[in-house]
Protein backbone atom coordinates (compact mmCIF):
# COMPACT_ATOMS: atom_id res chain seq x y z
CA UNK A 1 0.00 0.00 0.00
CA UNK A 2 1.15 3.46 -0.76
CA UNK A 3 2.14 6.17 1.33
CA UNK A 4 -0.68 8.88 0.96
CA UNK A 5 -0.74 12.67 2.31
CA UNK A 6 -2.65 12.96 5.55
CA UNK A 7 -4.87 16.01 5.30
CA UNK A 8 -4.84 18.23 8.37
CA UNK A 9 -7.43 19.93 9.32
CA UNK A 10 -7.60 23.25 10.56
CA UNK A 11 -9.76 23.96 14.16
CA UNK A 12 -9.44 26.95 16.69
CA UNK A 13 -10.21 26.27 20.61
CA UNK A 14 -9.45 28.51 23.78
CA UNK A 15 -8.59 27.23 26.91
CA UNK A 16 -11.29 26.65 29.34
CA UNK A 17 -10.57 27.70 33.32
CA UNK A 18 -14.03 26.44 34.13
CA UNK A 19 -14.85 22.86 35.02
CA UNK A 20 -17.94 21.14 35.89
CA UNK A 21 -22.13 20.24 34.89
CA UNK A 22 -22.72 23.94 34.90
CA UNK A 23 -20.09 25.64 33.64
CA UNK A 24 -20.51 22.77 30.62
CA UNK A 25 -24.46 23.77 30.17
CA UNK A 26 -23.17 27.63 30.10
CA UNK A 27 -20.95 27.12 26.98
CA UNK A 28 -23.44 24.56 25.18
CA UNK A 29 -26.17 27.78 25.73
CA UNK A 30 -23.57 29.81 24.55
CA UNK A 31 -22.45 28.55 20.64
CA UNK A 32 -19.16 26.34 22.61
CA UNK A 33 -18.71 23.05 22.74
CA UNK A 34 -16.39 21.86 26.42
CA UNK A 35 -13.45 19.88 25.05
CA UNK A 36 -10.43 18.42 26.75
CA UNK A 37 -7.13 17.58 24.99
CA UNK A 38 -4.32 14.81 26.31
CA UNK A 39 -1.93 12.72 24.70
CA UNK A 40 1.08 10.35 25.79
CA UNK A 41 3.37 13.21 26.60
CA UNK A 42 0.58 15.88 26.79
CA UNK A 43 -1.28 17.33 30.40
CA UNK A 44 -4.68 17.38 29.95
CA UNK A 45 -6.21 20.67 29.37
CA UNK A 46 -9.63 21.36 29.30
CA UNK A 47 -11.08 23.58 26.01
CA UNK A 48 -13.79 25.29 24.21
CA UNK A 49 -14.74 25.12 20.98
CA UNK A 50 -16.82 27.36 18.16
CA UNK A 51 -20.21 25.13 18.00
CA UNK A 52 -20.63 26.48 14.54
CA UNK A 53 -16.54 25.88 13.67
CA UNK A 54 -17.27 22.01 14.92
CA UNK A 55 -20.63 21.91 12.92
CA UNK A 56 -18.80 22.58 10.00
CA UNK A 57 -16.07 20.77 10.38
CA UNK A 58 -18.16 17.20 10.89
CA UNK A 59 -20.51 18.27 8.68
CA UNK A 60 -17.61 18.60 5.67
CA UNK A 61 -15.45 15.12 7.14
CA UNK A 62 -16.95 13.14 9.26
CA UNK A 63 -16.05 12.56 12.79
CA UNK A 64 -13.95 9.57 12.01
CA UNK A 65 -10.44 9.41 11.21
CA UNK A 66 -9.85 13.61 11.90
CA UNK A 67 -6.41 14.67 11.86
CA UNK A 68 -6.95 18.44 13.04
CA UNK A 69 -3.84 21.14 13.43
CA UNK A 70 -5.72 22.55 16.74
CA UNK A 71 -5.00 26.70 17.45
CA UNK A 72 -5.41 27.26 20.95
CA UNK A 73 -5.97 30.59 22.34
CA UNK A 74 -3.54 31.46 25.17
CA UNK A 75 -1.61 28.17 24.74
CA UNK A 76 2.45 27.58 24.81
CA UNK A 77 2.26 26.33 21.47
CA UNK A 78 0.80 28.24 18.53
CA UNK A 79 -0.64 24.98 17.11
CA UNK A 80 -0.78 21.14 18.17
CA UNK A 81 -1.15 18.09 16.07
CA UNK A 82 -4.15 16.29 17.22
CA UNK A 83 -6.42 13.46 16.07
CA UNK A 84 -10.29 13.42 17.01
CA UNK A 85 -10.46 10.53 19.39
CA UNK A 86 -14.44 10.62 20.89
CA UNK A 87 -17.32 12.81 19.67
CA UNK A 88 -20.31 13.01 22.30
CA UNK A 89 -23.62 13.75 21.55
CA UNK A 90 -27.32 14.11 23.37
CA UNK A 91 -29.36 11.00 22.56
CA UNK A 92 -31.34 13.08 19.38
CA UNK A 93 -28.02 13.61 18.07
CA UNK A 94 -28.62 16.99 17.72
CA UNK A 95 -26.35 18.67 20.08
CA UNK A 96 -22.89 18.21 20.23
CA UNK A 97 -22.02 17.62 24.32
CA UNK A 98 -17.89 17.24 24.73
CA UNK A 99 -15.03 16.34 22.31
CA UNK A 100 -11.76 14.36 23.33
CA UNK A 101 -8.18 15.17 21.65
CA UNK A 102 -5.14 13.05 21.89
CA UNK A 103 -2.29 14.93 20.62
CA UNK A 104 -0.14 12.68 18.32
CA UNK A 105 3.47 12.62 16.83
CA UNK A 106 3.12 11.86 13.16
CA UNK A 107 5.97 9.89 13.46
CA UNK A 108 4.65 7.73 15.86
CA UNK A 109 2.56 4.63 15.70
CA UNK A 110 -0.98 5.08 17.01
CA UNK A 111 -4.03 2.85 17.68
CA UNK A 112 -6.66 4.28 14.87
CA UNK A 113 -10.28 2.55 14.30
CA UNK A 114 -11.15 2.38 10.63
CA UNK A 115 -14.52 1.49 8.99
CA UNK A 116 -14.79 -1.71 6.71
CA UNK A 117 -16.28 -2.33 3.39
CA UNK A 118 -16.98 -5.04 1.47
CA UNK A 119 -16.70 -4.51 -2.17
CA UNK A 120 -17.77 -6.87 -5.19
CA UNK A 121 -20.75 -9.13 -5.26
CA UNK A 122 -19.98 -12.44 -3.58
CA UNK A 123 -20.76 -16.09 -5.56
CA UNK A 124 -22.25 -16.99 -2.60
CA UNK A 125 -24.44 -14.15 -2.24
CA UNK A 126 -25.40 -14.62 -6.23
CA UNK A 127 -26.44 -18.29 -5.13
CA UNK A 128 -29.00 -16.73 -2.48
CA UNK A 129 -26.47 -16.61 0.40
CA UNK A 130 -26.35 -13.35 2.92
CA UNK A 131 -23.21 -11.21 3.33
CA UNK A 132 -22.99 -10.38 7.13
CA UNK A 133 -20.63 -8.10 8.01
CA UNK A 134 -19.44 -9.00 11.78
CA UNK A 135 -17.28 -6.10 12.51
CA UNK A 136 -17.83 -3.15 10.59
CA UNK A 137 -14.85 -1.44 12.46
CA UNK A 138 -11.52 -2.84 12.91
CA UNK A 139 -8.41 -1.47 15.15
CA UNK A 140 -5.27 -0.84 13.05
CA UNK A 141 -1.73 -0.06 14.55
CA UNK A 142 0.26 2.92 12.32
CA UNK A 143 1.33 5.95 12.22
CA UNK A 144 -1.09 8.80 10.94
CA UNK A 145 -0.06 9.16 7.50
CA UNK A 146 -0.55 5.55 6.48
CA UNK A 147 -4.14 5.51 7.79
CA UNK A 148 -6.49 4.00 5.44
CA UNK A 149 -9.62 5.67 4.93
CA UNK A 150 -11.59 2.07 5.01
CA UNK A 151 -10.36 -1.21 5.44
CA UNK A 152 -11.63 -2.83 1.71
CA UNK A 153 -12.58 -6.61 1.39
CA UNK A 154 -13.27 -8.25 -1.77
CA UNK A 155 -16.26 -10.67 -1.38
CA UNK A 156 -16.11 -11.77 -4.90
CA UNK A 157 -14.64 -15.56 -4.55
CA UNK A 158 -16.66 -16.34 -1.57
CA UNK A 159 -19.12 -18.86 -1.36
CA UNK A 160 -21.65 -19.85 0.99
CA UNK A 161 -20.24 -20.46 4.28
CA UNK A 162 -16.87 -19.08 3.77
CA UNK A 163 -15.50 -16.34 5.61
CA UNK A 164 -12.74 -13.55 5.63
CA UNK A 165 -10.33 -13.64 8.96
CA UNK A 166 -8.02 -10.69 10.02
CA UNK A 167 -5.37 -13.53 9.12
CA UNK A 168 -6.41 -12.30 5.15
CA UNK A 169 -6.13 -8.90 5.48
CA UNK A 170 -3.23 -7.52 4.23
CA UNK A 171 -2.51 -3.99 4.54
CA UNK A 172 1.18 -3.81 3.82
CA UNK A 173 3.88 -3.97 6.51
CA UNK A 174 3.33 -0.64 7.58
CA UNK A 175 0.14 -0.98 9.59
CA UNK A 176 -0.90 -3.80 12.09
CA UNK A 177 -4.40 -4.98 12.90
CA UNK A 178 -3.78 -5.95 16.81
CA UNK A 179 -6.65 -8.43 16.91
CA UNK A 180 -6.65 -12.89 17.09
CA UNK A 181 -5.76 -14.12 13.57
CA UNK A 182 -8.75 -16.34 13.54
CA UNK A 183 -10.78 -13.20 14.30
CA UNK A 184 -13.98 -13.22 11.94
CA UNK A 185 -14.88 -9.97 9.83
CA UNK A 186 -17.26 -10.87 7.50
CA UNK A 187 -18.88 -14.13 6.39
CA UNK A 188 -21.26 -15.22 3.77
CA UNK A 189 -24.20 -17.37 5.23
CA UNK A 190 -26.91 -19.81 3.75
CA UNK A 191 -30.66 -17.68 3.53
CA UNK A 192 -33.08 -17.92 6.39
CA UNK A 193 -34.34 -21.65 6.30
CA UNK A 194 -31.55 -23.06 3.51
CA UNK A 195 -31.03 -26.71 3.78
CA UNK A 196 -27.55 -25.47 6.17
CA UNK A 197 -29.25 -23.32 8.60
CA UNK A 198 -27.41 -25.34 11.56
CA UNK A 199 -24.12 -23.72 9.88
CA UNK A 200 -25.37 -20.63 9.85
CA UNK A 201 -26.32 -20.83 13.58
CA UNK A 202 -22.84 -21.76 14.53
CA UNK A 203 -21.38 -18.83 12.49
CA UNK A 204 -23.81 -16.62 14.23
CA UNK A 205 -22.79 -18.38 17.55
CA UNK A 206 -19.42 -17.82 16.64
CA UNK A 207 -19.57 -13.72 15.58
CA UNK A 208 -21.68 -13.65 19.52
CA UNK A 209 -18.43 -14.96 21.38
CA UNK A 210 -16.12 -13.16 19.54
CA UNK A 211 -18.29 -9.60 20.19
CA UNK A 212 -17.77 -10.24 23.27
CA UNK A 213 -14.32 -10.59 23.85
Amino acid sequence: MEDKNLELLDLKAEIRETKGKSAARHLRNNEAVPAVLYGPKTEPITLSLSTPDLTTLVRVNGSSGLFINLAIEGDAKPVRTVMLKELQMDIYGLKYLHVDFQEIDMDERITITVPVEARGESAGVKAGGLLQVIRRELDIICRPGDMPEVIEIDTTDLEVGDAIHVAEIDLGENIEIPHEVDFTVLTIVPPAGGADEEGEEELEEEAVEEASE
